[in-house]
């Protein structure tokens, strides 16, 4: 008869109420991830949202705040978990990021909730949702503005191919090519392309360039007989 007597009318309701808010903002939140066709879905955030504010609402009810805070931080670290499972590495491209951290972030929607905390709750919810649909016009308008490489940060690489009997002596010719344009080398590495072609790829020290100086040096370096074919490239730092 225990669960008869710990059943607490007023306390239940204050529980669905904390639950029922986690599943609205939750819907949402997942209603605009699964109009884009995302990994974690209108499903899975709701379970989210609504996990965590069942897991704090438990922890509020057995031992107060304390217990509250507890809990919280376990429900931090497990999403945490969860959002690397919706993570992907094709290549050299990540996918999944923004996915990762919609769940992390409707877990707190979800814990404001069981924590009571309506108010601020939906301050989250709306917060996120505009950082998923208001934000998206301003990302796009950045990733097509022309790149200046004079103002990014990026790593540069110069590529220089060529027969495998002529990359010990053109080691030096490019380094000193590009320290004679100012761009000092932090390492050369030697590629193998094919039976008798290597490709030797120079590091850039420097993390900004001006592009003209870098075709004059790749432009000089195809003139030489020996050189196959050269070219220069940016990648990203991160």
């Amino acid at each position: 008869m225990a669960v008869v007597v710990a059943f607490q009318p007023w306390t239940f309701l204050d529980s669905v109420v904390s639950v029922v808010l986690a599943f609205v903002l939750g819907t949402l939140i997942g209603a605009e991830r699964q109009y884009r066709q995302r990994t974690a879905g209108l499903r899975t955030t709701v379970l989210v949202a609504v996990g965590a504010a069942a897991f704090v609402d438990l922890g509020m009810r057995l031992t107060g705040p304390d217990g509250a805070v507890r809990i919280i931080a376990y429900v931090v670290s497990g999403v945490g978990f969860l959002g690397a499972g919706t993570i992907m590495k094709e290549g050299t491209n990540v996918r999944g990021l923004n996915t990762a951290a919609t769940l992390w972030c409707s877990a707190a929607v979800g814990a404001f909730a069981g924590a009571d905390l309506a108010a601020e709750a939906v301050m989250v919810a709306v917060v996120v949702l505009a950082g998923n649909t208001l934000l998206r016009p301003l990302v796009n308008a950045i990733n097509r503005a022309p790149i200046d490489e004079r103002l990014t940060e990026a790593t540069y690489e110069v590529r220089v191919t060529a027969g495998d009997d002529q990359v010990a002596a053109l080691r030096d010719v490019l380094t000193d090519q590009l320290e004679a344009a100012h761009y000092p080398v932090s390492e050369v590495e030697v590629e193998e392309r094919g039976p008798d072609e290597s490709e030797l790829v120079a590091t850039l020290v420097s993390t900004a360039v001006e592009p003209a100086e870098l075709d004059a040096v790749v432009a000089a370096l195809e003139r030489r007989t020996e050189v196959r074919h050269a070219t220069w490239a940016a990648r990203n730092s991160d």
